[in-house]
């Protein structure tokens, strides 16, 4: 069988016209195929990760209601700096109420920001009957305020006739709202 020039020319343009096809139209449409696929799985795992948070927002709610709540409780045992004097005034009535002496009661004269919140260091020097000192820290400890004891040293004081005197020498820190207290807002 013999094919002429004008047959092998015919037979060509015949096998070229698939191969261009696939090469300018098929492949560049599979390509973009592929990236419009890759792009709606990406979507749809955002969106199942986007229903797996909404679906969490009621116990975050929950959660910040409950955050907020036990912030305002923290904040109810906050006295104001208006208040703190009173504050004082109560631990030196709880010491004199379990027979405790207060030779040293000074009020410093710096505070200390504490988060949100002041703190004011007391310096005190308390001696007495060592059950007396006893029941003044666990009375001290049950205050509806916010209060910190640092720094504590306790000798025992010799006297003949009485067994159980000490000395305590300790610094409380009494936690305030300062005049530049911002309550959280909740929305």
């Amino acid at each position: 069988m013999d094919f002429s020039p004008r047959q092998l020319m015919f037979f060509g343009i015949l096998l070229a016209v698939p191969a261009a096809s696939f090469f300018l139209v098929f492949r560049p449409q599979n390509l973009e195929i592929r990236k419009a696929t890759a792009e709606i799985e990406l979507k749809r795992a955002m969106l199942l990760s986007l229903r797996q948070v909404t679906s969490q927002a009621s116990s975050l709610e929950r959660s910040t209601s409950e955050i907020t709540a036990a912030i305002a409780k923290v904040e109810s045992r906050m006295p104001t700096n208006k208040e703190l004097d009173s504050v004082l005034r109560d631990v030196a009535q709880l010491a004199s109420k379990h027979g405790l002496k207060v030779p040293k009661f000074i009020k410093s004269a710096e505070t200390r920001q504490a988060g949100t919140a002041q703190e004011q260091p007391i310096e005190l020097e308390i001696t007495g009957d060592f059950d007396g000192f006893y029941q003044f820290l666990t009375e001290l400890e049950r205050l509806p305020r916010i209060t910190r004891l640092t720094d504590m040293n306790i000798s025992r004081l010799e006297e003949r006739d009485r067994d159980g005197l000490m000395r305590g020498a300790f610094k409380v820190s009494i936690f305030y709202q300062g005049a530049n207290f911002a309550a959280v807002e909740t929305k």
